[in-house]
């Protein structure tokens, strides 16, 4: 009886009152559904703001569109970045569910703050116009900066915990070990890039209109009843939820490797530093005691631990007599480290297109905004231009997931149809070609602008913002390709004991892309600034910018990246 009640149950996982999760009752695609839900809103929340917000600070806290822009970058980009120290603690410490639950409520507190700081006036700067070159606009200082940061902040913290908590409790609820549940979460992944989107298009259509016609106020109002929303949401899902137990630290395990591999090959002369553990496959010699004939038993459990050939520096981490028990290693940590050394290039290359998706959060709303942003009579607000790209992503997501791979399955013959490294390298390309048509547009943009003599006036521009569209659709499906093809990627090839933060590493990718962009803005003023009396990016008139150069500059970085991505994809050996 006993025996059958434990092969009902998920080794390793414990359901939401931490007893041990049963396979007839937990788990399943309608216990990730929730999570599925819970993303829509939770993106609307953050999106619904940060779409929106470098208008939002130039505006009405008055600061330049350039340090909007990087004040933009740098929030979403700690948003992001903090993901990795969700996933970590999701991984390490805390189960992803209770996880989720804490980050929500970060976040619900700084969009609290947010929307009280919008509601009352004496806590922003003296309204004053923007046009106006005798009265210069006060800049947002002290406790109002202070209140503003704070906010900010809150949210960006409250993201990072549920970016790292999130996807892997929604992917966890799968069987890997039957190609069913693999397919299944395959699935999942796209249609959290689905719902991803639908929170995307309810927060830059209908909240961001509210933003610009009732005040920012119901805005952020809008956005904090949406996150406290997710809650229960989430909440219903519990009877449902299988939740992996945390395994301690990866981290400590990772670097107890690395430095074992590295003080044994400094003193790899030294005989009591042999390896040894390509030796675990051999049969017990005649004389083996009854401790090696239990190890041998152990081993026949898991055959398939045993050193590999590539990253052979790490293999003599593994020695017969480590200089510290603390430094002993077996086999499965060291081919576990040897899986997160070969992802970390994949992770890198991916950083260059998240530098140009940070353009579409800032340059390119500005872009619009000195635009005609009519569409027959409709007036559409600038920060709804990604509209576009999250359209073309929700139409595009269910064809591939029901058209493409199942085709691409059939003519490869192969579990996965299309594989994670070609849908990356897929998004790779096509923002290539997204900077080189907004370099394009942008050369139109500015051309309208001397033509018409609107350099230096506030008025639209007699062009249509339609053309700053075109490379917001490009680069939305470079972000369908490489942000599923990244989660997907790191979840499945990642340890076990890692999952949560390696699928973290998708967002610290985005996150990476932002804080480069801010770096890149910096470096390109600075050496503009050399040779030209102005830099390429600076000044408070969008239209004295050199921004077409600066899009033909990330267009060929983007290029040069591709290339180093070939290298590697090339020669990646898939785990599984």
């Amino acid at each position: 009886m006993e025996e059958g009640r434990q092969l009902n149950t998920w080794e390793g996982y414990v359901n939401w009152r931490n007893r041990p999760a049963m396979r007839d009752r937990h788990g399943g695609m309608l216990a990730a559904s929730f999570v599925l839900v819970v993303e829509i809103l939770e993106n609307l929340a953050f999106l619904a703001n940060a779409s929106n917000l470098v208008l939002y600070l130039s505006k009405f806290m008055h600061y330049s569109p350039s340090s909007s822009a990087n004040i933009v970058t740098n929030f979403m980009g700690t948003a992001f970045l903090l993901a990795l120290l969700g996933g970590f603690l999701s991984d390490a410490f805390f189960t992803s569910y209770r996880l989720y639950l804490t980050s929500a409520a970060i976040e619900f507190v700084g969009l609290l703050i947010l929307t009280v700081q919008a509601r009352i006036p004496s806590l922003k700067p003296p309204v004053c116009a923007l046009a106006s070159t005798e009265i210069p606009c006060e800049k947002a200082d002290g406790q109002k900066e202070t209140m503003l940061f704070i906010g900010l902040y809150l949210v960006a913290l409250g993201v990072g915990g549920i970016k790292g908590s999130l996807p892997p409790h929604g992917a966890e609820q799968f069987d890997d070990t039957t190609p069913q549940g693999r397919k299944q979460r395959s699935s999942f992944f796209n249609y959290f890039v689905f719902c991803l989107s639908c929170g995307g298009l309810i927060a830059v259509t209908f909240v961001v209109w509210i933003e610009d016609n009732k005040g920012w106020k119901w805005g952020f109002g809008v956005a904090t009843v949406a996150i406290l929303t997710s809650i229960p949401v989430f909440l219903l899902g519990s009877p449902i939820y299988r939740t992996k137990i945390p395994a301690g630290s990866p981290i400590t395990t990772m670097f107890k490797v690395l430095f074992a591999a590295v003080y044994n090959n400094c003193n790899s002369k030294n005989p009591s530093n042999a390896v040894i553990g390509m030796e675990t496959t051999k049969g017990p010699s005649p004389d083996s005691t009854e401790t090696s004939k239990e190890e041998s038993d152990n081993q026949v459990k898991v055959p398939s631990q045993t050193l590999t050939e590539d990253l052979k520096f790490l293999n003599k981490a593994i020695t017969a007599k480590p200089v510290s028990p603390m430094l002993q290693c077996t086999v499965k940590e060291v081919e576990e480290m040897k899986v997160v050394l070969r992802i970390i290039p994949v992770f890198m290359c991916t950083i260059m297109l998240n530098c140009c998706l940070a353009q579409l959060s800032t340059f390119s709303i500005q872009q619009a905004a000195t635009m005609n942003t009519k569409i027959g009579s409709l007036k559409v607000p600038p920060a709804s231009l990604p509209v576009f790209p999250i359209i073309f992503v929700m139409i595009i997501a269910p064809t591939y997931n029901h058209v493409i791979v199942p085709f691409a399955r059939k003519v490869t013959k192969t579990e996965m149809g299309i594989t994670h490294l070609q849908r990356i390298g897929t998004g790779l390309i096509l923002s290539i070609v997204a900077m080189a048509i907004a370099a394009i547009a942008e050369i139109k943009r500015k051309k309208v602008a001397v033509e018409s003599g609107l350099l230096d006036s506030a008025e639209p521009l007699p062009i249509t913002f339609l053309w700053i569209a075109i490379q917001y659709l490009f680069l939305g499906s470079a972000d369908l390709f490489t942000l599923a093809g990244m989660m997907e990627f790191f979840f499945t090839e990642a340890p076990t004991s890692m999952r949560s933060l390696a699928t973290s590493l998708s967002w610290a990718s985005l996150s990476m892309g932002y804080y480069f962009s801010s770096v890149l803005i910096s470096i390109v003023n600075n050496v503009t600034s050399i040779f030209r009396h102005t830099p390429w990016l600076a000044g408070s008139n969008l239209n004295h910018y050199y921004l077409q150069r600066f899009y033909w500059l990330m267009c060929v970085l983007s290029g040069l990246n591709f290339f180093h991505y070939l290298f590697w994809a090339n020669r990646y050996k898939y785990r599984t």
